[in-house]
């Protein structure tokens, strides 16, 4: 294990947390108060907002921890933004030298704009948000009307004047007479297009912990940044001590491999990797991981060599494993696994563990020859009735095969008997079993092993059979690929395969989404007595490809429609990046621009630094990015000046001029802003709107597709394979439109199961009150479940928007369990809840309510079978 320093470890909690670690204090001074102001100026400035415990902390800390503090705290949000890389502080000498009048008026001038553009900010004193969010003056804290009853019950002074007392800052400021404390920021009128800030708290001694205990019970693969972060927590404990903090259960294997990997050298809890490791590649993995390597097998290192006693249990393990599958597992990773018997030695033991001499054998197709270890061989394959002998080498007849073999001949109730001996396979065969069988309806042969199945499939399968029981039922569609690897790549082909009748697609989806409400009823877990649901979840798919995914500010499912941001007419693509030392690396911002029918009209580059007058605009070429300041370039796009010069869709392209592949460098990134108006080329870490990591062996990186008639970008985070050097947008603006056409025909509607089907299941499921759905309208949409209807039934009233059973100008959320899935994270009362579960894909005032927060993965992880 990688050895954790304190800055990752708080890095770490400030993104997934918005928690900050703060150390004892010695008290308040006069000195630390101003520098905290100068600090909240800072963090405001950024859009980040401090909480009143954690600025209590702050300002007991001494003027030099302080100073450290701050520094970190302020290096890490700007890291989360992209802007610590070529961004001085506001105040370039905090604390040295702090200018407190400065900052004070500067803060309050942030505040007021923010709380004016945006009413629902989060209180300070609470956490919370309600309605009417407001700033006291002249300290600018933000406080809820619940918080302001408290200060006035905290006394007056005389008849002729009233002191007021900030529990934020701990000031008592003195008016004349009863007049209204508060700024008049006209919050009352905002409206909701302004950001809202986040706020920071108090990092708790369990905070790490439970993020580690989150982590390790994902089940899905985990994106690059969750992989990263669930290294980084395992680095800091102890091996040694593993049977207290290792779970019973690690639902995802490379997670479990990257958890016991370290455990393997160490005799004292060696036993919990036998068992925790149930498969032949559990094995593999784990040995990949403690040579150095990614449990994801696609680039295996040399593996280490192993003690004897260690080699000694980890063939006992495999040799307690099923024949067959411990043969496929082989099959599945041939080269790696010759590598692991030459580290096993497994032939030295043959006949104290014949089984896995045996798979070995099959493997490295042995010759069979006179002598012990032949006999041995030879016992063991008659025991086993799919080994045969080809001459003098052993052959395997596996599962697969003969699947293979009753599909090639048609052969459909051969096949549907031997893929209900593994239900994840049935339901990844589904539509091709329904495609070969020819019937209108539903055979009765694949309902019956379909409804034996179901409840022993993964969430992966299950998804995925929904998903393409959607897709089948529609002709005309190409089929995407997105194979496995460290990038993601895509390619298309056209899909000559007939659409399967609307009647069998659609009973067979019916039948795996009540098995998707069944089992989020039955599974142990938190009841809700009250659900609020965001309609615009189905824009969201849920994720796949999860394992090849940028590291992003803003966790977006791939092919996800968002909206452009509504504040501004004009998006800014930014791209930083510094070179390694010794060698030059070019990197190009570009736009490929395509028009309704997706023929190529135009670019933006830097050949081309302007189209259309301006309505693209570049901010330059640079051909190096030496260290350490690196090199930025912008690209503006005036989004109705594109649409009005006969623009349709916008392809942004990151590419790697001179063919250096994005992992050889040491920090690169892109995304977008929002600006108003001409601004000039800056980055303001205030407008981001979307950073993401550039990665892997790639030159072309291709993060979204914006269409302007909707004015939604859908993301794509794919890349595209080059050849030679030399590259731009031009020599591969036919790939890219192809690309473009391709991948929006696959992410339209109806293509995918999305977060709103699951987010509608787990509701109907798991909600004993009322569901409310918003962004049907200017009112909330409340259903309520039947005495006697089915819960499946229900599940489909919400998701179809049938007539809902009431309207409601807001949901009743106090003191009551609830269910939170939303694309923003704003909801007025949402700090009322009693308790309950959040999911949002954009950050709000929800994130310091008292809810569970939860990611896409973790709603498609509840579908797990018990």
């Amino acid at each position: 294990m990688t050895t954790t320093t304190a800055d990752d470890l708080a890095g770490l909690l400030l993104r997934r947390r918005q928690s900050v670690r703060v150390g004892s204090g010695v008290g308040r001074s006069a000195v630390t108060d101003a520098a905290v102001v100068v600090l909240e100026a800072e963090l405001a400035d950024r859009g980040h907002l401090l909480t009143a415990p954690l600025r209590r902390a702050l300002t007991a800390l001494s003027v030099e921890d302080l100073a450290a503090t701050g520094r970190a705290l302020l290096a890490g949000v700007d890291a989360l933004l992209g802007s610590d890389r070529h961004h001085a502080p506001l105040f370039r000498r905090f604390p040295d030298e702090i200018p407190y009048q400065h900052a004070r008026a500067h803060y309050t001038d942030l505040v007021v704009a923010r709380l004016a553009a945006q009413p629902h900010q989060p209180c300070m004193n609470c956490a919370g948000t309600t309605r009417r969010v407001r700033a006291l003056g002249p300290c600018a804290h933000l406080l809820c009307d619940d918080c302001v009853t408290k200060i006035d019950d905290w006394g007056c002074c005389d008849e002729c004047c009233v002191w007021y007392a900030c529990p934020i800052c701990e000031q008592r400021y003195e008016t004349d007479g009863p007049t209204d404390p508060w700024l008049d920021t006209g919050a009352g009128l905002g409206g909701d297009g302004g950001e809202v800030l986040r706020a920071l708290r108090v990092a708790e001694p369990g905070d790490a912990a439970a993020e580690l205990a989150a982590l390790l019970a994902r089940r899905t693969p985990l994106n690059p940044q969750d992989h990263d972060d669930l290294m980084l927590l395992l680095g800091q404990l102890d091996p040694a001590g593993a049977a207290d903090w290792l779970p019973e259960c690690i639902p995802l294997r490379e997670s479990k491999a990257l958890a016991l990997a370290s455990l393997l050298d160490l005799p004292e809890v060696r036993p919990l990797v036998a068992r925790h490791a149930d498969t032949a590649t559990d094995v593999l993995r784990i040995l990949v991981v403690r040579s150095g390597g990614d449990p994801d097998l696609l680039e295996p290192p040399r593996l280490r060599g192993l003690p004897r006693p260690v080699r000694r249990e980890l063939l006992g393990l495999l040799d307690g494993l099923a024949f067959a599958r411990l043969v496929e597992d082989m099959a599945r990773h041939p080269r790696a696994w010759k590598r692991v018997g030459e580290i096993l030695h497994p032939f030295e033991h043959a006949h104290r563990h014949a089984r896995v001499a045996l798979a070995f054998a099959v493997l490295r197709e042995t010759r069979i020859r006179d002598g012990a270890l032949g006999e041995v061989l030879l016992a063991e394959a008659a025991r086993h009735e799919e080994v045969g002998l080809a001459g003098d080498r052993l052959r395997v007849i596996t599962w697969q095969g003969r699947v293979e073999a009753a599909l090639a001949r048609w052969d459909v109730p051969a096949a549907v008997r031997l893929l209900g001996e593994r239900p994840g396979e049935l339901l990844r065969r589904l539509d091709l079993l329904l495609a070969r069988s020819g019937e209108p309806t539903l055979p009765d042969a694949v309902r019956g092993a379909l409804a034996e199945a179901l409840p022993g499939a993964g969430p992966g399968p299950l998804l995925g059979a929904h998903g393409r029981m959607k897709v089948r039922a529609v002709p005309g569609h190409r089929r995407v690929f997105f194979p496995r690897g460290r990038v993601t790549k895509a390619y298309a082909v056209e899909d000559h395969r007939p659409p399967l009748p609307a009647r069998v697609a659609g009973r067979a989806g019916e039948l795996i989404e009540a098995e998707a409400v069944r089992r989020l009823a039955e599974r142990a877990g938190e009841r809700y007595d009250v659900a609020v649901l965001d309609a615009s979840l189905a824009d969201l798919p849920v994720p796949f490809a999860e394992r090849a995914s940028a590291a992003s500010l803003v966790a977006v499912p791939r092919g996800s429609s968002l909206p452009m941001p509504a504040d501004s007419e004009t998006v800014r693509l930014f791209l930083h990046w510094t070179q390694p030392k010794g060698t030059r690396v070019d990197l190009d911002l570009s736009v490929a621009l395509y028009d309704d029918l997706w023929r190529f009209v135009g670019l933006c580059d830097y050949t081309h630094l302007e189209y259309a007058g301006g309505a693209a605009r570049h901010s330059g070429d640079l051909t190096s990015a030496p260290a350490p300041h690196g090199a930025t370039e912008y690209l503006d796009l005036d989004l109705p000046r594109l649409a009005n010069s006969g623009v349709r869709f916008v392809v942004p392209a990151v590419i790697s001029y001179n063919d250096v592949p994005f992992d050889e460098l040491p920090d690169a990134f892109a995304g977008f802003m929002a600006v108003e108006g001409e601004e000039r080329a800056v980055y303001d870490p205030r407008t981001v709107r979307q950073r993401f990591d550039l990665a892997g062996d790639a030159k072309l990186c291709v993060p979204m597709v914006v269409d302007l008639r909707t004015r939604h970008a859908w993301w794509a985070d794919v890349t595209l394979a080059t050849k030679g050097t030399d590259h731009d947008v031009w020599r591969y603006r036919g790939q890219l439109g192809r690309m473009g056409n391709d991948l929006l025909d696959t992410f339209q509607p109806c293509g995918r199961t999305t977060l709103w089907d699951l987010a509608c299941w787990t509701a109907a499921a798991r909600t004993d009150g009322e569901v409310y759905v918003r962004g049907r309208g200017h009112v909330l949409w409340g259903y309520r479940r039947a005495e006697d209807e089915p819960r499946a039934d229900f599940a489909l009233r919400v998701r179809d928007g049938w007539e809902p059973d009431a309207l409601s100008a807001e949901p009743e959320l106090a003191d009551r369990r609830a269910l939170l899935a939303l694309l923003h994270g704003e909801l007025a009362g949402a700090e009322g809840v009693a308790s309950g579960t959040a999911y949002r894909l954009y950050p709000g005032p929800v994130d310091a309510a008292p809810l569970e927060r939860v990611t896409a993965g973790d709603l498609a992880g509840w579908l797990g079978p018990a």
